[in-house]
């Protein structure tokens, strides 16, 4: 049954890959923040598939 379970090897995997996750993190804030910026311009601010639409009043 031991010839299953392979030998743990104190790989550090965190530390090394930090500043990618770091960069990651960065990456989607810029890419939220866009997308939010792009969702209030005039060409987008009635398209129907905009969250914060204004509902049309009839």
């Amino acid at each position: 049954m031991s010839g299953l379970i392979p030998k743990k090897f104190p790989t550090p995997v965190i530390g090394p890959l930090g500043p990618f996750f770091a960069a990651g993190l960065v990456i989607l804030y810029g890419i939220n923040s866009a997308q939010n910026a792009m969702a209030n311009t005039a060409e987008y601010k009635n398209d129907p598939r905009n969250p914060n639409r204004q509902a049309a009043k009839h």
